[in-house]
């Protein structure tokens, strides 16, 4: 049993494998930048994981991916409301990696077949597709599960692809994913089958083996659009963190601007003279969008009196922790977390894009104004936008038959 000392006492005893390592990473964290109850909560998860290895009887260097997995689940069991997920304990697996106390991952060893795939996988998707850097990443993460699963003694075996195990990659993610996640898996997967198609890595394209997910993108109206008012009305424009996330409400509800838009934008991407900013949207596309007076003091309030001084150049910044850029998953939670502080359901950040289409629509702008704001390449896709404004469409509505008129 172990009790790490601090400038203090250190608030919990330890005890397992990775009891000597609490310490160090909670000094770690603070060193980079994080507040002291920030580090503090990191090291209790350290300290969840180092007792969770000695219940298991199981040393560090046991810590595969599959037992990070079993202990993820165990806090989910165990009614923990944080670090739910294999992701949120990168930071925590990071530090233990590079101090040597735990094995890398599977997926970085040198020499392994399915890497090999994957790296000409991602080229061929950033250079050919044009696809963004998280549509990529998330690409190649459904594609390293799936050839992982086709690994036979060691070797990667594609010469014995066949639509059953295509289907039943399939039907073992559906079992743990909800449906949107799930339209998700099947167009990576199908997108893989015919690459490997395309480089002769398989003698077929299996993209059509993959089962269609049930589900239809004009099956619901967008909620939560006018919820705005309220959420900007909850930002507490006398701190930094409020003035950042009345900014970057703005963007999103007045430009339409995505997460990832927001998180990218850059200083110089301000014209500040001319009235415009350049939004550097999917694949390598930029954009000159006009600036609106109340976007535009918005951003200049969080710059002048909210923004710490930066190398960075990045417009939006974290507020806590290291000195870093804002990123886009921190943009998806301002929303959300805005919500909560106004006591109403959540609005999600893409409902704030739906409403700048609405907004177009509402003063008589047509379907494809809303697609050039939103920058679509067609207006198929901002379809769903017109389903949402109801008074114009009232007229139109014809009332349902009786029997007496038929």
């Amino acid at each position: 049993m172990v009790k790490a000392a601090t400038d203090g006492r250190y608030p919990v005893r330890v005890s397992g494998p990775l009891a000597l390592s609490v310490h160090p990473f909670r000094l770690e964290l603070v060193r980079r930048g994080f507040t002291p109850r920030s580090s503090q909560d990191h090291a209790y998860v350290l300290a969840d994981l180092s007792r969770w290895l000695e219940r298991k009887e199981l040393a560090p260097g046991q810590l595969t991916a599959e037992r990070v997995e079993e202990f993820v689940q165990a806090r989910r069991d165990a009614g923990h409301r944080r670090w739910l997920t294999d992701r949120s304990l990168q930071l925590m697996l990071g530090f233990l990696r590079d101090a040597g106390a735990v094995p890398p991952q599977e997926h970085d060893l040198v020499g392994s077949p399915v890497e090999g795939v994957l790296e000409e996988y991602r080229s061929y998707l950033l250079r050919e597709r044009r696809l963004g850097e998280r549509t990529v990443r998330g690409r190649v993460d459904v594609a390293r599960r799936f050839l992982t699963a086709q690994l036979v003694e060691g070797r990667l075996r594609l010469d014995l692809l066949s639509p059953e195990p295509v289907a039943g990659f399939i039907l073992d993610a559906s079992k743990r994913y909800s449906t949107g996640s799930m339209k998700v898996v099947t167009s990576s997967l199908r997108a893989l089958l015919r690459f490997l198609f395309v480089t002769a890595a398989v003698d077929r394209d299996l993209a059509a083996a993959v089962p269609s997910v049930a589900g239809w993108r004009l099956s619901r109206l967008p909620s939560g659009t006018d919820a705005v008012p309220v959420l900007l009305e909850n930002c507490d424009r006398t701190t930094a963190l409020g003035r950042r996330d009345f900014a970057i409400l703005l963007l999103m509800a007045r430009l339409g601007l995505r997460a990832v838009e927001v998180s990218r934008l850059c200083l110089e991407d301000l014209d500040w003279r001319g009235g415009e900013l350049v939004v550097r949207g999917k694949g390598g596309r930029l954009d000159r969008m006009p600036l609106p007076v109340d976007v535009g003091a918005a951003l200049a309030d969080w710059l002048r009196h909210g923004r710490r001084p930066s190398a960075f150049r990045e417009v939006f910044l974290r507020t806590i922790g290291p000195d870093a850029p804002i990123s886009r998953q921190s943009v998806v939670m301002v929303p959300r977390c805005a919500s909560h502080r106004a006591g109403i359901p959540v609005v999600a950040a893409h409902q704030l894009r739906h409403r700048a289409a609405c907004q177009v629509l509402a003063g008589g702008g047509t379907l494809g104004e809303a697609a050039q704001l939103l920058r679509h390449h067609g207006e198929d896709t901002t379809a769903i936008y017109a389903k949402v404004d109801m008074a114009a469409l009232a007229p139109v509505v014809r009332p349902w038959p009786t029997a007496g008129e038929r």
